[in-house]
């Protein structure tokens, strides 16, 4: 009777090893892939408007073979690349058109955002053809907007990021500031100039508060292009271009390559 009693009791034990060797193996096989996917979102600055090489099928989104997300991905070959990006795109762009291609296995997303909300095409048109007064007057409502509403809708776009993509490390790049100051500079006046600078830095510190806030990285673009700002005699940025006007105070494919591909390799 015992000698029957042990072999069952044996004959459990190996059943049990046999399941948990099972189940261990059927739980590892059932985990999910890494999540090494990279997904580039976000506005002109993101797309490479301004660096030429557009791709032809992306149309009036211009996105350029020389843009920051790009030359990411060619360099660190992530298993899916999705880049949608666009020209002219504002926060609700990207709730509607662009968040597509977020799920699980996305491991990165980088965006700029925010710049085309607060009316920044709307700014630089008025501090090139008006007054000193008028640029000031502009781009105090600009500020204005970032402190009341923008944030609101940053929020919108960074918790949908997250919603869709919960395995993401996510990177929100600002913008740079355009102007070097104290030098001696056709075009603008240097309180035109100085202006717009303090509403970049206002801008940026809005975006940096708001992606603290959702644990996100922000990248800071001011320090890679100090010294390449318009009028420092080697500028990353188009000035205005009456032939092309789309590419004014976008960033030239030395400025994709060299002030915001450096911060995203930082920060991602």
């Amino acid at each position: 009777m015992r000698r029957f009693r042990l072999v069952g009791f044996l004959s459990s034990v190996l059943l049990a090893a046999g399941a948990a060797l099972t189940g261990a193996a059927t739980a590892q096989a059932a985990q999910p892939a890494a999540a090494d996917g990279y997904v580039a979102l976000g506005d002109s600055y993101s797309s490479g408007v301004g660096a030429g090489s557009y791709i032809s099928s992306s149309g009036d989104c211009k996105r350029s073979t020389k843009a920051h997300p790009y030359l990411w991905a060619a360099a660190h070959s992530p298993s899916t690349f999705d880049f949608t990006a666009c020209s002219g795109a504002r926060t609700g762009d990207v709730l509607a058109g662009q968040l597509g291609p977020l799920n699980s296995a996305t491991g990165l997303v980088s965006i700029s955002i925010g710049g085309n909300d607060a009316g920044f095409a709307d700014v630089m048109t008025t501090c090139v053809l008006q007054s000193d007064s008028s640029c000031l007057s502009r781009i105090a409502t600009a500020e204005a907007y970032v402190d009341s509403t923008l944030p609101g809708k940053l929020d919108g776009v960074y918790s949908a990021i997250r919603s869709k993509a919960p395995n993401a490390h996510v990177v929100v790049i600002g913008y740079p500031r355009f102007y070097k100051l104290g030098t001696t500079c056709l075009g603008l006046s240097e309180t035109k100039r100085k202006a717009i600078n303090n509403a970049s830095d206002h801008l940026d510190t809005v975006i940096a508060q708001r992606v603290a806030a959702h644990g996100f990285t922000f990248g800071d673009v001011r320090t890679t292009f100090t010294g390449h700002e318009l009028c420092s005699g080697s500028a990353w940025l188009h000035s205005v271009n009456w032939l092309n006007i789309g590419e004014s105070y976008h960033p030239t494919a030395a400025g994709q390559s060299g002030g915001y591909l450096p911060v995203l390799n930082g920060a991602a």
